[in-house]
């Protein structure tokens, strides 16, 4: 009997473009990578050692890679500033796509991805939310279903990276579209997926600080930042994110509700290890995103993979993604202008009269 597999071209092997295709090498029994991009000589000398062996083929070329033979999906893990012109890209060729966050940090752009992928309803384009793929999110969301904590009233949910020195996220800072669009966009999702794809704000405001990093002022960011959502509905959602935690990676969410809350991650661990010493007691945490979350991204390729083979809904609306963008960018503008936005009940921006 032979078994379908998904053939799959991973575009872009940086830090998470590596791990998507290992997972889709190794880990994605109904997958298999034939092919990967990147106009990166040091990414390329990563992939003559790590995949060509495998029988991966290289191109230097997104165009060429995407007329490999026998191509049906790509997993884009490229720079942010091209997710949605690749993505536009691969549906025109007829091919599934898994994009990493964001599809763009335009989010125009972002409705010209949604509208290219209407024009081919066969294919199966999907923006990786991580954390809708971790089984303590999944859990805690199929608690909440199941009534456990009465009605969803509120969520606390942050996104914290540990410290880096290097400059590099001063940087990244020129085109990330600024922290809430970058970080806390992941917790903007887990809004939309617990209280729901329906929710509209009705107000938006938000403060930051840098606290670690000055120079991020010259791209009107922060290494700090809090914001605020307020929605039609009754519902609170409350973002913190930062850059500069000194233990590691610390991303925690609870949900609160009328009848009891959940908690996900609230005593940040990268294992069940503790080491009783005679300075006290203390664990280790994960360094970075991928140590929290890299069962998260097996997850994510292997159900993409089973709704492409299979034709079976993908776990997440494509819109959800621009809705994120959208409101990780109001976030942002609150951020820097210092000043609230308000809505009305259909989603319309409008002005309050200032007493």
């Amino acid at each position: 009997m032979v078994v379908q597999k998904l053939q799959v071209g991973m575009a872009g092997l940086g830090r998470v473009g590596k791990l998507h295709a290992i997972n889709f090498l190794q880990k994605t029994p109904r997958a298999e990578l034939v092919a990967a991009f990147t106009p990166d000589p040091v990414e390329i000398a990563w992939g003559r050692v790590n995949l060509e062996p495998h029988g991966v083929t290289l191109y230097t070329n997104y165009d060429d890679m995407l007329k490999h033979p026998g191509l049906q999906a790509v997993a884009i893990g490229t720079a942010t500033s091209v997710h949605a012109e690749e993505t536009i890209k691969a549906i025109e060729q007829d091919l599934h796509v898994l994009c990493e966050k964001p599809l763009s940090t335009d989010v125009e752009v972002c409705r010209a991805v949604v509208q290219a992928a209407k024009k081919k309803p066969h294919l199966k384009v999907m923006c990786g939310f991580s954390r809708r793929f971790d089984d303590s999110y999944r859990d805690a969301h199929a608690k909440m279903e199941q009534g456990l904590i009465g009605r969803p009233a509120i969520i606390r949910s942050q996104t914290c990276d540990k410290f880096d020195p290097s400059g590099f996220y001063v940087e990244y800072a020129a085109w990330s579209g600024g922290v809430f669009v970058d970080m806390s966009v992941h917790d903007i999702d887990l809004s939309l997926w617990f209280f729901g794809d329906e929710v509209m704000p009705k107000s938006i405001s938000a403060h930051g600080i840098t606290a670690v990093q000055p120079e991020l002022k010259k791209y009107n960011d922060y290494d700090n930042a809090v914001g605020i959502v307020e929605f039609w509905n009754g519902k609170i959602a409350y973002y913190y994110c930062s850059r500069m935690m000194a233990a590691g990676q610390e991303d925690t969410t609870e949900i609160i509700g009328t009848e009891g809350k959940l908690t996900v991650n609230g005593n940040p661990q990268r294992n069940f290890v503790n080491l009783y010493h005679n300075g006290g007691i203390t664990r280790e945490i994960p360094h970075n995103f991928m140590g929290r979350f890299s069962p998260a991204f097996v997850q994510e390729a292997n159900d993409f993979t089973a709704a492409c083979l299979d034709n079976t809904p993908l776990p997440m609306k494509l819109s959800n993604a621009v809705k994120a963008v959208e409101i990780g960018s109001y976030l942002q503008e609150a951020l820097v202008s210092g000043k609230q936005i308000h809505f009305d009940e259909i989603g319309r921006r409008i002005q309050k009269a200032q007493l």
